[in-house]
């Protein structure tokens, strides 16, 4: 069945994931409706809920500090018989107890329309105050993994170093073996597990307790897809917490490298953001739904059935990408349209649509620079990093994975393009395109963060990850502010392995050739 199973660490990546999860769902069709181009069981689980009647949650483990589910509780509707703690049963004190109840939070009015049945209000940046406020799902209570030890938001003990991240995962595990408490029954349930899908904050201490879990994985586990979506602050901060972050960041990705099979940096947001995309900087809430939309489309081959012409394993879109898994980290950009423009093909916003014919022919359709409006990529420093570069350097594309939903090309032109990229596998520009014509659902939970005339309800969305001498830029200015901000003993180890993960991208090219990228 190649199911794929999730893990999310931390708060960012809950809110990240309660889009990601309202997305799926809407795939869903019912008796009398056509079917679906998902595959639902690669991404959820067939169960049994308290009441006997089967129940289907997603394949997905959810951690999180005391404080940050809001009114998510681990029972629910579908499981509220279970796990109730026993009245009966009392631990080794046998004095008298006075129970402690810290009040409940109310839950919002989205969540109270939903649960009636009824049409939920517009959500605000105001409105939405925890991830679990726009959540329209039930998960499994083995889904709800609370860690008590630290407290959202806490100034007495806040979650911000790695370090403290990678303490608190070897304290956990060496308690409770997380990887067989929480991540092994999951595991056990799939026929046969095509990836792990992984989204966590790289830039706070959820990076360094991810890049522990990562490794304790690989040594239990040995090799397997396992894909990082690390999401990096993007908005300006003091200069105090900007040091920290790319102290964090720079240790996330040299710790996760030789764990992670694909890393796919995300700054949280991006900069600079193309005209028809306005959202708040400083809401989780919006910042996460731009995210989604990249994360949801990229995987999208992932999750489609098998008869579809756009299905790719994960295992197959990796073999594209990477150098014989050397070149792990891949850049990601993304372009949004109405499909309606596109199936045009004449105009859009007023001017002719250069994307129609994928950018700026370089000599070779197939090898040009592809012109997407928005890079994901965190920058280290000024200009857009999808088409940026160091002065007087040209960029050069190894590999690049494409996943379009909508009528962004003809199948002749993908098909033509898929078997150019192989005769020539062995050498040049490898390329793959999957394009599927199920779109990117605007839904009440989604705030309305894209801009386009007649307001659509869903979008044509082109999602591109890439492995580039971007990577080897921003890798490399990465580890020359490394030198100054990380302890002497940890230094050389951290910023030799960061060199290292730039040569990946620099090797059989010199930065004086012809590039494929020619803007």
């Amino acid at each position: 069945m190649h199911e794929v199973v999730t893990l999310q660490l931390g708060q960012q990546a809950n809110y990240l994931g309660t889009h990601f999860w309202n997305t799926q769902e809407s795939y869903f069709t019912y008796a009398g409706q056509e079917e679906s181009p998902v595959d639902h069981d690669i991404s959820f689980r067939a169960g049994i809920g308290a009441d006997g009647n089967d129940t289907y949650t997603p394949r997905t483990l959810i951690y999180d500090l005391k404080g940050a589910f809001g009114t998510l509780r681990r029972e629910n509707a579908l499981y509220e018989l279970q796990h109730q703690p026993d009245p009966t049963q009392q631990g080794p004190w046998g004095g008298s107890t006075i129970p402690l109840h810290l009040p409940s939070i109310a839950p919002s009015s989205y969540q109270q329309a939903l649960d009636q049945g009824t049409s939920p209000p517009q959500l605000t940046t105001g409105t939405v105050r925890f991830w679990s406020d726009y959540n329209h799902l039930f998960y499994h209570p083995r889904s709800i993994v609370q860690l008590n030890e630290y407290e959202l938001n806490s100034s007495l003990m806040p979650f911000e170093k790695w370090q403290t991240g990678v303490e608190l995962f070897s304290s956990l595990d060496r308690e409770h073996d997380l990887l067989d408490r929480d991540l092994r029954p999951f595991l056990e349930e799939c026929d046969q597990l095509q990836a792990l899908q992984i989204f966590t904050s790289t830039d706070d201490a959820w990076g360094g307790f991810t890049s522990r879990y990562l490794e304790r994985i690989s040594d239990e586990l040995g090799k397997g897809c396992r894909w990082v979506f690390g999401l990096k602050d993007g908005k300006q901060n003091t200069r105090g917490t900007q040091m920290l972050q790319l102290s964090n960041w720079a240790q996330s990705l040299y710790g996760m490298d030789a764990h992670a099979s694909v890393h796919i940096p995300v700054s949280t947001p991006p900069s600079p953001l193309p005209p028809y995309i306005h959202l708040d900087a400083y809401s989780p809430w919006h910042i996460s739904a731009l995210a989604t939309a990249m994360v949801e489309s990229i995987t999208m081959p992932a999750r489609l059935r098998s008869s579809e012409a756009a299905r790719a394993t994960y295992d197959q879109m990796e073999a594209t990408l990477n150098n014989e898994g050397n070149r792990r980290i891949a850049a990601a950009n993304i372009s949004i349209e109405d499909p309606g423009a596109l199936q045009s093909g004449v105009e859009v916003g007023g001017q002719h649509d250069t994307r129609m014919t994928n950018g700026i022919t370089n000599g070779d359709l197939h090898d040009e620079e592809t012109k997407d409006d928005l890079a994901m990529f965190p920058h280290m420093f000024g200009g857009n990093v999808g088409h940026g570069r160091r002065l007087g350097r040209t960029t050069h594309t190894f590999s690049r994975l494409e996943s379009l939903r909508g009528p962004w090309k003809s199948s002749e032109e993908i098909e033509s393009m898929n078997i150019e990229s192989r005769d020539r596998f062995a050498g040049g520009l490898r390329t793959s395109t999957h394009q599927c014509q199920l779109l990117f659902p605007i839904l009440s939970s989604y705030p309305r963060i894209f801009n386009f005339d007649g307001r659509p309800e869903r979008f044509a969305i082109k999602t591109t990850l890439s492995a580039s001498t971007v990577v080897a830029d921003q890798v490399r200015e990465l580890e020359r502010m490394t030198r100054r901000l990380i302890d002497i003993d940890e230094r050389e180890a951290i910023c030799d392995g960061l060199a290292s993960i730039a040569d990946e991208y620099e090797e059989g090219w010199n930065g004086s050739d012809d590039s494929d990228d020619n803007d």
